[in-house]
């Protein structure tokens, strides 16, 4: 299992044999280099303006036109589940544009409007299928067995649209987050 700071670790408190428990608060994992930017404007869906224009970048040299596509703002009812999640951002930024940068965690404080406005991510089963997807499975196995939790059952393909909130912590909503319900989860 990757090394999660103790100050982030929940999962043993959220999960159960029947999945996560939620609440108004919901976490969100993405780079340190983004902390001023979300801290001052918010959550943004499809909110790393750096990742857009490599991509961008990457189309435009190998001669095709890149359309940028509007995606929600990704959320899980754990902050072990957003790190692992701030991992994979950090890693994914770093292969793009080569910066140094480090995992961080937000929560975010809900609204009762928002907060049923939050949905399944049942979207993921399309990453499930891949390599990076896979990873999340086993790690996803590995907290249920460390949390004494049962294990992690799911047919991807046929699975109920909750069981990818409940079972694996995989939500988003929608709309773009103000700052003013957003904090850093810190030691």
């Amino acid at each position: 299992m990757r090394e999660i700071p103790h100050y982030l670790k929940d999962a043993n408190m959220l999960l159960s044999r029947n999945g996560f428990i939620t609440s108004h608060v919901w976490y969100h994992g993405t780079s340190s280099s983004l902390v001023d930017s979300i801290l001052s404007a918010g959550l943004k869906r499809s909110g790393d303006h750096l990742m857009n224009e490599a991509a961008k970048s990457t189309m435009a040299t190998i001669g095709n036109t890149y359309r940028e596509t509007t995606e929600p703002v990704f959320l899980t009812p754990s902050k072990e589940l957003a790190y692992y999640w701030a991992q994979q951002t950090v890693r994914r930024r770093r292969l793009r544009v080569d910066v140094e940068e480090s995992p961080v965690v937000f929560a975010i404080a809900l609204t009762q409007e928002q907060h049923q406005a939050v949905r399944p991510d049942v979207g993921a089963a399309s990453l499930l299928m891949i390599k990076d997807g896979q990873d999340y499975l086993e790690y996803v196995a590995a907290l249920y067995q460390h949390c004494q939790a049962g294990e992690l059952r799911i047919d991807l393909k046929n699975a109920p649209r909750l069981d990818y909130l409940n079972k694996l912590g995989m939500a988003y909503i929608n709309e773009d987050i103000k700052a003013d319900f957003i904090s850093l989860v810190s030691e």
